[in-house]
């Protein structure tokens, strides 16, 4: 069975003050079944990481350097995320992709330094509005999980978070037949590529305007092991029941 996962992802939001609602969410998650990350800013990973000791929340960040080490001003390795006490990292967002021109080779080799510095690599694949609207989102999407993921990919390495582009942020969510169409695809893609054991152990993920309001719709589609959350995670009043309904899909 592959343990369900409600990953938060706090963007460029968050300074100390933030600490509060992590200690908050803490205490609504003590007795979750599913497993809960929050990826806060690099700033705040190692304070983030103490606040969480001996919870059900785990810290993680949300980009990496492909370099182990090195000349890269402003930029930090996987290995410096996990001294800092992050146990997984965001790859290849959406964001990134756009701002900063990262590639589906730029993010295979982050993973690749991701999972031998000891995290978990949380891979982001999505079309944009354009791709929808042009009926290419299974191609633009299989396109970057074939490009993104190691060739070592395995579930206790690798999560992959399907986030349509359009949706994130705007409140625009596709129905539960796309959400459907894309999740199966995801999935018969692993399949045939990596066999059905790895494929069936790795966990896909939605996001893109997930809430309380519509978690428990989405978690009810099959393939549909979990969340990554923008904007709701960032307050535990929101964050928790979307927590709290992935639990009762399980």
């Amino acid at each position: 069975m592959r343990r369900k996962l409600a990953a938060g992802n706090w963007k460029m939001n968050g300074t100390a003050s933030a600490l509060t609602e992590l200690g908050n969410l803490a205490y609504s998650c003590k007795s979750a079944k599913a497993e809960v990350l929050i990826c806060p800013p690099a700033t705040l990973l190692y304070r983030a990481a103490n606040v969480c000791v001996d919870s059900k929340v785990s810290i993680g960040a949300q980009d990496c350097h492909n370099a182990t080490y090195g000349a890269h001003t402003g930029d930090l390795s996987a290995e410096m995320l996990h001294d800092a006490g992050a146990t997984a990292v965001i790859l290849g967002h959406s964001e990134r992709r756009a701002d900063h021109d990262e590639t589906d080779e730029t993010v295979r080799a982050k993973a690749k330094t991701a999972i031998a510095a000891g995290l978990t690599a949380i891979i982001c694949v999505g079309e944009t509005l354009n791709d929808r609207e042009a009926g290419k989102t299974l191609d633009v999407v299989r396109a970057q999980l074939a490009g993104s993921l190691p060739d070592d990919t395995s579930g206790t390495t690798v999560v992959v978070a399907y986030e349509p582009v359009w949706a994130i942020g705007t409140g625009k969510v596709p129905t539960v037949e796309q959400i459907a169409e894309v999740h199966n695809d995801l999935r018969a893609s692993l399949v045939k590529r990596f066999g059905g054991e790895t494929a069936n152990a790795i966990r896909l993920l939605y996001g893109g305007s997930v809430k309380a309001g519509n978690a428990k719709e989405i978690f009810a589609v099959a393939h549909v092991d979990g969340a990554l959350v923008g904007g709701a995670s960032l307050k535990a009043a929101d964050f928790a029941p979307i927590v709290a309904a992935l639990d009762a899909s399980a």
